[in-house]
């Protein structure tokens, strides 16, 4: 029994990490962005990206630290909330000519990527409230 709630707390830890590390690289990804550009419309892209990504993080660890399922269940669905927002202003931004750089297609790649285990957890976490 032990086993499993230790490869449960491994994979919580596991995506904590790549969610910090994703966040780590999207703001210092705006940083050098925001600097670049004097476009209201992509300072006000920008400051959304900024919000909504750095959310998901934030709201993994209030679903981590929850004192029930419940609260586990809905916090780890605001955070894939913002994970899907974040897809949404890397796509604008992809769309709208802003970036298409290295650095750029890494955080939509892992942003899609992360928005898929979210959205699985919180599907199954779905499953077993039924």
């Amino acid at each position: 029994m032990s086993y499993k709630k230790d490869e449960k707390d491994k994979f919580k830890n596991d995506l904590k990490l790549r969610i910090y590390n994703w966040s780590v690289r999207l703001v210092k990804y705006l940083r050098i962005l925001s600097k670049q550009e004097k476009d209201e419309a992509v300072k006000t892209i920008v400051n959304q990206l900024l919000r909504s990504g750095t959310s998901i993080g934030a709201n993994y660890i209030e679903a981590i630290g929850s004192p029930t399922k419940k609260d586990f269940r809905n916090f780890l669905a605001y955070s894939l909330k913002s994970c899907n927002e974040s897809k949404y202003w890397l796509s604008l931004m992809k769309d709208t000519g802003i970036d298409e750089g290295k650095e750029f297609n890494f955080l939509l790649d892992e942003a899609v990527e992360i928005s898929k285990i979210l959205g699985k957890s919180v599907s199954t976490l779905y499953k077993e409230k039924k």
